[in-house]
């Protein structure tokens, strides 16, 4: 691993948290739901080359198997322990999945390789985010599609996000930041193509107010941001 772009080992929380189904359906599921509805038709071939960055236990295989029927699942992860934590959803998906230990800024993948790079809550775990954001680019064949879910500076900036988790502090942005660094790389991402959710969970108060009948603020700062990017043909 390049030494510039250390691994930030999860807290013992955070890695309970990815196995739940309040991850599954409430984190993974609604970010694919919007992803999809993003994606303009057909911009995603019939059994696409998917390259899923920062798979961790690998939990998005079998949803991204059902969503797109895949050629192939590569999952990529920069966690010494990848093969050990994947292994099993990867053997048994419906799809093919293939494994590969890295650095999102350093894949040592072929270029134009991929259809489609599933980016979900990852990206702010990486230090090296302009240079991972030129690989995304690089492995993607021409017409290729970026889905792309992330929390923002808002959310990973929180206090109980502080206490439960561990990130790179200084490298989180905010949503507009994130969609910049897409564009920068020679994406084309129109503003249509781009979503700011506000689930409960990234919520300060975890959905409290809302919960309680009050109305979610309309001016804000964003705590997510979503878009599908596709590099130009």
């Amino acid at each position: 691993m390049n030494a510039t772009s250390p691994f930030i080992e999860e807290t013992r929380f955070g890695n309970w948290f990815l196995k739940t189904d309040v991850w599954r359906v409430s984190v993974l599921c609604r970010a694919l739901n919007d992803l999809n509805h993003l994606t303009p038709e057909n911009s995603i071939p019939n059994r696409p080359r998917i390259l899923d960055i920062g798979c961790g236990f690998g939990h998005s295989f079998g949803e991204l198997a059902t969503r797109f029927s895949p050629e192939l699942i590569l999952g990529v992860d920069a966690d010494p322990g990848l093969f050990e934590r994947a292994s099993s959803a990867a053997k048994n998906c419906v799809s093919d999945v293939k494994l590969h230990a890295a650095n999102a800024a350093h894949m040592d993948l072929p270029d134009a390789e991929f259809d489609v790079v599933f980016c979900h809550q990852t990206f702010h775990h990486i230090v090296e985010q302009e240079a991972a954001m030129a690989e995304f680019f690089r492995i993607l064949k021409p017409g290729g599609v970026l889905l792309f879910a992330e929390s923002t500076k808002r959310y990973i900036h929180s206090l109980p996000i502080r206490l439960l988790f561990r990130h790179p502090m200084e490298v989180q942005k905010t949503a507009e930041e994130y969609l910049a660094i897409i564009r920068a790389a020679g994406f084309n991402l129109p503003d249509e193509r781009i979503s700011t959710p506000y689930f409960w969970w990234s919520r300060p108060d975890i959905g409290f107010l809302e919960w309680i009948g009050l109305s979610v603020p309309e001016k804000r700062e964003e705590t997510l941001v979503n878009a599908v990017a596709i590099k130009p043909l």
